[in-house]
């Protein structure tokens, strides 16, 4: 084992802790919205909150990434991150102070995950770049289904705010860890060019704004069938007979393997990209889930076991291609403005990841009841269809980003 790999193995053990509190608070959404009497759009908007901390963090961290420690940035926002949940799980007592301190744990993780990518390009060459990155999300991925498992089963057995308190410990175990990650790391410099500035190096640049929009687009879906995966599994156990706490802890384990799955679908989709390109593996994977998400909600209708099946194929897929966008991004732009790349890429993604939680709950409410046909539920169908519609755009960026001389090369993972 090279010593790139052991390093790429403790920085993914690393985010596994920190990712803890990630999904936790979808974990324990039918349950809170029970006790704070929450409509769905409600329950949803707490996850969007999360969201919002995140851009608002993510955005201005990324970008100062490039000037400053990364070190620094890393272990100071998964600190806050960890208290922030701390406190939701102390002082959390309704539907205000769960937006409000739900807002600050995103804050927190805002300084995380996008640091740790850019420390992934750096050590990485281009060619080997896509494989590890894959790795490094497969990590991020594993945290949060272990967010949902382990909280899910927590609450069962001792409540949600114990769940809760648990996974602030994780994460600080987590940074615990991060202080080996960082032990000798010399931040690597780039010499920018004269004429180079983030206008024209990110926002100007039309492929890698391509590239983002085309996140943005994978960002919508992921984050609408994370954010409402475990009360769907919930109320697909509930019609079946299984009482509200119990079907509460299987849900979110069922959600918990549906997006677990997702650890092996970015490592494999990774270095795929770097055979045959990213644009192409992007476009594949994009349009098989995008298909179905138009059909998933509407499998409640069916037993339990096909749900369960199509959930696995569709865990798989709907995060399969996110460190293939990642990657592409880091051979689009020039290293000295990565970190401004990538807070852009975060804003423009997790803006609409916040916004597509609170759409899939507006959605329930709108279609609440409706049944097309006798005995037909449809509600479910309406809210995944919501998470298809935006991941249907994502193809033609990629589309489009084909066509440009300039990102040929680069995007199709030979640079």
């Amino acid at each position: 084992m090279t010593t790139n790999t052991r390093w790429l193995l403790l920085l993914c053990l690393t985010q596994l802790f920190i990712m803890l509190v990630f999904l936790n608070y979808s974990a324990v959404l039918p349950v809170l919205k029970a006790e704070w009497r929450m409509s769905n759009t409600m329950a949803g908007s707490i996850f969007s909150v999360y969201q919002l901390g995140y851009i608002l963090s993510g955005v201005l961290l990324s970008t100062l990434a490039d000037r400053f420690s990364i070190k620094k940035i890393f272990i100071i926002s998964a600190i806050w991150s960890g208290t922030a949940n701390l406190l939701f799980a102390l002082y959390a007592h309704d539907y205000s102070s769960a937006m409000l301190l739900r807002a600050l744990t995103g804050i927190g993780m805002g300084g995380t995950y996008m640091p740790g990518l850019k420390l992934v390009a750096e050590r990485f060459p281009s060619s080997k770049r896509g494989k590890a990155i894959g790795i490094y999300v497969g990590s991020l991925v594993l945290g949060a289904s272990l967010s949902l498992l382990v909280t899910g089963l927590l609450t069962s057995a001792a409540g949600w705010r114990t769940a809760f308190i648990a996974c602030s410990a994780a994460v600080y175990a987590g940074v615990f860890l991060s202080f080996a990650v960082f032990k000798g790391y010399q931040p690597v410099t780039f010499n920018k060019i004269a004429d180079e500035s983030y206008v024209s190096s990110v926002v100007k640049n039309r492929p890698a704004m391509l590239m983002i929009c085309g996140y943005g687009c994978h960002m919508w879906e992921m984050y609408g069938m994370r954010s409402w995966i475990a009360p769907f599994f919930t109320a697909a156990l509930i019609q079946y007979g299984v009482a509200g706490t119990a079907a509460t802890g299987w849900g979110a384990t069922a959600a918990a393997v549906i997006v677990g799955i997702g650890t092996i679908s970015t490592t494999i989709t990774g270095g795929v990209s770097d055979r045959i390109g990213r644009t192409r593996t992007i476009s594949l994977v994009m349009t098989a889930s995008a298909a179905l998400s138009f059909i998933f909600g509407w499998l409640i209708n069916l037993p339990l076991w096909i749900v369960l099946v199509a959930g696995l194929v569709y865990g798989y897929l709907i995060v399969a291609e996110s460190p293939v966008f990642s990657t592409g991004l880091t051979e689009l732009v020039t290293p000295g403005y990565l970190g401004g790349a990538m807070g852009m890429q975060s804003l423009v993604g997790y803006s609409l990841g916040m916004i597509s939680p609170t759409v899939f709950g507006w959605a329930l409410d709108l279609y609440k009841g409706w049944e097309p046909f006798p005995g037909v539920s449809g509600e479910w169908g309406a809210g995944f269809a919501v998470c298809g519609a935006g991941a249907l755009a994502g193809p033609l960026f990629m589309y489009l980003l084909r066509k440009e001389p300039a990102s040929a090369r680069m995007a199709a993972g030979k640079r």
